[in-house]
């Protein structure tokens, strides 16, 4: 029998465990790096929670909230921003881009995956929050 909680097209399963593996993986390597470029604790603090802000859109319109949280939680923009900061040698934009893919690693170990449109439990993980138990 399928599971309730699930969303189409969501995964379960060993893969589900495997991405979230895989966000871990990318939450320690990111922290190690910005570590080992001796980036600034303080900044690292001040900035973690910032692609959080995208929350916000989720009062307007769920699939508006989810384009924000998706653009702020994909790794395409921190990739983006980490090539560009090397490119053009800004190192405060390579430890930007660092944090920010802590963070994505960590929201995708913790089972937050990038949302579908249908609202903010609806994810490519797999449904979350008190309503994905009573499905």
């Amino acid at each position: 029998m399928a599971d309730k909680t699930m969303v189409a097209g969501a995964v379960d399963g060993g893969v589900r465990a495997l991405l979230r593996v895989e966000g871990l993986a990318l939450l320690g390597g990111a922290a190690a790096l910005y570590w080992h470029s001796g980036g600034d604790w303080k900044m690292f603090a001040a900035l973690f929670l910032v692609p959080d802000l995208s929350f916000a859109f989720y009062l307007g319109d769920p699939r508006i909230g989810a384009a924000a949280y998706n653009a702020l939680h994909s790794t395409v923009g921190p990739l983006l921003l980490a090539a560009a900061g090397l490119a053009l040698n800004q190192p405060l934009a390579v430890s930007v881009a660092l944090i920010w893919f802590t963070h994505v690693g960590f929201d995708r170990a913790l089972g937050y995956g990038l949302k579908y449109g249908r609202g903010f439990g609806f994810t490519h993980l797999g449904r979350i929050g008190r309503k994905s138990k009573e499905s």
